[in-house]
């Protein structure tokens, strides 16, 4: 007969011989339950390898959402396996942890937040705009503000394969991480830097849009002191009077630029201030703006390269303006950056941003929750954590203004939106033949996404700011959070 130690007495804890029926039933209950756990488990990690996806480590994922009771505590008896023995000779003592091991702890279990980025939502984007286009026009993917928020490596790299072939963003830097990561598809900066970075523009072969006679001249100088050519895009202002040659001044700035041999015009745009707007005017005098410049330029005998002007909205709305290549940024993210779009494209948001619950309290009738009790309870409701605050994107001014969707429904935030994290109330009263939820330490949450009729989306968010759907989806991708591909 085995023999267990007790550590409570410190004699022996013998098998009595039999089994109560209590005890019978108990490991009835537990073996059904495992064998459940093993079975949703493998089915989990089935599902997960056929769409490219990773069961996230120290948890079991069933149909999006980690049972709080498996796998969320770490045992003391494992971290053994985060110790490395220490090298006596270099004077090492005590425990000393293995990094290597310790970087194996998956983003998402450090901290339970984190955005989730769809790359089949990213191709399926892009291959709906470049079908949209007609044969041999262009689609330049912007891919500025790291792909708003999307990761542009990852992105850029979807897109190229998905039917993008030139790529834009808005700084060197953002040009350097593409090259760096392999990506050779020609990249546009969307302004002009300094001459200081000239010799980065080079040697990383990222065009840039011009739009001074002293950087025009400096890079076409730097470029032929080595033997290299200056290809460089030429922007034109048709109103925006943001950057730009403006329309009626093109013919007086090529005349003093174009004697240089080495600068290579390969290409010349303009940008439309509202094409998201109703109102089309606008966009009718800019285009003959942009129009006259071009005219302008081939009765002078330039060539503008390629030509193109269209963003995401007008790019939709106005088949007239792709010229030889269109601008897409926002469309390729899977948002409208205008009602007026709807219906007119079919486009898959790509951003889910996800939470798991930290704590949950039973708060009194009246009592208030979060700084300043902008909220105070109605009583008879659960009000539960998650780590997710304004400095992860979830704005401030949000407060008490939207919804979060567990369990496939929708629950309000309540109460100031901290730094760092925020409530939400789960009602505890059943409705109908609809029982109540109880809300559990590590159940998964919704910030952003949908689970069945119930949803939570970013362009919400941006109406009751009254924003653009990319500014919130730059602040949800600062990556404060992790961020995960599927």
């Amino acid at each position: 007969m085995e023999e267990l130690p007790n550590g409570f007495t410190g004699f022996t804890k013998r098998d009595p011989g039999f089994t109560s029926a209590g005890e019978a039933m108990r490991r009835a209950r537990a073996a059904t339950e495992l064998g459940n756990d093993e079975t949703r488990y493998k089915e989990s990690g089935r599902k997960a390898a056929q769409h490219g996806w990773q069961v996230p480590h120290g948890g079991i994922m069933f149909d999006g959402q980690r049972r709080p009771d498996v796998g969320r505590h770490l045992d003391p008896n494992d971290m053994k396996r985060y110790l490395r023995v220490p090298d006596v000779l270099a004077g090492e003592t005590g425990p000393i942890f293995n990094e290597e091991a310790l970087a194996e702890i998956p983003l998402t279990d450090r901290r339970w937040s984190w955005v989730e980025i769809s790359l089949p939502a990213i191709r399926h984007n892009t291959l709906t705009v470049k079908r949209s286009l007609a044969p041999g026009v262009r689609l330049m993917a912007v891919v500025k503000a790291d792909a708003y928020g999307h990761g542009a490596v990852q992105c850029a790299r979807t897109m190229l394969n998905s039917g993008a072939e030139q790529l834009a963003v808005a700084s060197v830097d953002e040009g350097i991480e593409l090259r760096q990561a392999g990506i050779g598809a020609p990249i546009l900066m969307l302004s002009e830097p300094p001459v200081s970075a000239i010799p980065l523009l080079l040697a990383h072969k990222i065009m840039p849009t011009v739009f001074t006679i002293e950087f025009a001249i400096r890079y076409a100088e730097a470029a032929d002191q080595i033997g290299l050519r200056a290809p460089f895009h030429l922007k034109i202002n048709t109103g925006m009077n943001r950057i730009g040659v403006r329309f009626d001044e093109v013919d007086e700035f090529l005349r003093q630029i174009s004697f240089h041999r080495a600068l290579d015009l390969a290409g010349t745009f303009t940008h439309f201030a509202t094409a998201d707007e109703t109102d089309t005017l606008e966009v009718g005098r800019a285009k003959d703006r942009f129009l006259y410049a071009l005219d302008t330029m081939r009765a002078a005998g330039v060539d503008p390269g390629l030509i193109h002007a269209s963003n995401s909205a007008a790019t939709t709305r106005f088949p007239e303006l792709r010229y030889d290549m269109v601008r897409v940024g926002l469309s390729l993210y899977g948002y409208y950056s205008t009602p007026e779009m709807f219906g007119m494209i079919d486009l898959h948001p790509a951003m889910s941003v996800h939470a798991r619950i930290t704590d949950v309290k039973t708060v009194p009738l009246g009592e208030g929750v979060s700084y300043f009790f902008t909220y105070r309870s109605g009583g008879y409701a659960k009000i539960c954590t998650v780590p997710v605050g304004y400095a992860d994107g979830l704005r401030f001014n949000l407060s008490n203004r939207i919804n979060f969707v567990m369990g496939g429904r929708q629950y309000p935030q309540v109460g100031n939106i901290c730094m760092d994290q925020c409530m939400f109330e789960v009602p505890q009263r059943s409705r109908g033949t609809q029982a109540h939820l109880e809300p559990q330490i590590g159940d998964e949450v919704l910030i952003v996404g949908e689970q069945g009729d119930a949803f939570a989306t970013i362009d919400q968010m941006a109406d009751i700011l009254g924003t653009s759907s990319y500014e919130i989806c730059i602040g949800f991708g600062n990556l404060r959070m992790p961020r995960i591909y599927t």
